[in-house]
């Protein structure tokens, strides 16, 4: 995924060491631990991207950051809302099943 971060520019190409490994200075291992707990969370990609945006500008108003953060409960309520409408819906169409499972399956 690091990989991937770097090549949709949410972090910056890492240096690397003679070994070949990467080498990430202190803010980009930040900035990769809030990723992480940002998809934990369940941002999307650009949600993300504005995020970090707005935590590299010391100018920007909180109100910015709050209004996404708020936008994204918003709608992971209305997903959690749908969810909870799909069970009850199959849970109610399971006791209108009639009929009995076969107890063998007829051969061919």
């Amino acid at each position: 995924m690091i990989r991937y971060y770097e090549s949709v520019g949410l972090i910056p190409a890492a240096d690397r060491k003679t070994s070949g490994y990467r080498d990430y200075c202190s803010h980009d291992v930040h900035r990769l631990g809030f990723i992480r707990r940002a998809r934990d969370l369940g941002f999307d990609m650009e949600q993300i991207r504005e995020l970090l945006r707005l935590w590299s500008d010391r100018d920007r108003s909180n109100a910015e950051v709050k209004t996404i953060a708020l936008q994204h409960v918003a709608a992971l309520k209305q997903k959690g809302e749908a969810s909870e409408r799909a069970r009850r819906r199959a849970q109610a169409s399971g006791g209108r099943v009639r009929g009995r499972w076969p107890t063998r399956v007829p051969h061919h």
